[in-house]
């Protein structure tokens, strides 16, 4: 696969969303059951408001996810609770193999295009000690809607400059692989949890279990 830039989904890709487990464990005796719920929650209110017509960012949608998933499991989550499980998510920690490939990567450009509110993805860059290896830090903000809306794949080729085509875009979500493919990337699906592909009819180009993969796999 011959690229001349990548294009790195954050959440799942990059940082590790179930590391709230740990803040979780504050709140209930299944944190890890409570993380599943309130990432699956996430990523419904993503797709549902982007139907709608009805934006809000992503730390909005976040803390809406977080108050059904409290909901759901039958806790009562008070107002100090819910902060600290939301600040969780601006200090998220990368997956051990990121630091490794980024560097393996050499000189090729890096950004990062997400569902994450710019604060959001500013933090929880800042937090792991990665801002000068991604030379664009790219929110659906700028768009006003979520992926897999071809709009949000549009803002990447705009800010680098380059034509879908010459950008990998790499994600560990299956939906995003979809929408990123149908949008005209190369793209790299970070299969890390040996998942089926989507029956969607548009398969990535290229599929790794981890990040070092990938760095095998572009020399």
């Amino acid at each position: 696969m011959r690229v001349r830039a990548l294009v790195f989904d954050a959440y799942g890709t990059l940082f590790d969303v179930h590391a709230v487990v740990t803040a979780a464990g504050a709140v209930t005796a299944d944190p890890a059951a409570f993380s599943r719920l309130w990432r699956q929650k996430q990523l419904e209110y993503t797709w549902l408001r982007a139907l709608m017509g009805r934006y809000e960012d992503f730390w909005a949608v976040t803390e809406a996810a977080l108050v059904f998933a409290g909901r759901a499991l039958g806790l009562s989550l008070d107002d100090a609770q819910r902060r600290r499980l939301m600040q969780a998510y601006l200090t998220l920690d990368a997956f051990p193999d990121v630091r490794p490939a980024l560097a393996r990567l050499g000189a090729l450009p890096c950004a990062i295009l997400s569902n994450g509110a710019p604060r959001m993805l500013e933090a929880v860059v800042r937090h792991n000690g990665l801002g000068d290896r991604f030379g664009a830090v790219i929110s659906v903000d700028e768009a006003r809607t979520y992926k897999p809306a071809p709009a949000v794949y549009a803002l990447a080729p705009r800010r680098l400059g380059l034509p879908a085509e010459a950008i990998g875009f790499v994600s560990s979500n299956g939906w995003d692989v979809s929408g990123a493919q149908a949008f005209g990337f190369r793209v790299v699906w970070v299969n890390r949890l040996g998942a089926p592909a989507e029956a969607l009819g548009a398969p990535p180009d290229l599929e790794v279990r981890d990040l070092g993969g990938l760095a095998s796999a572009l020399g």
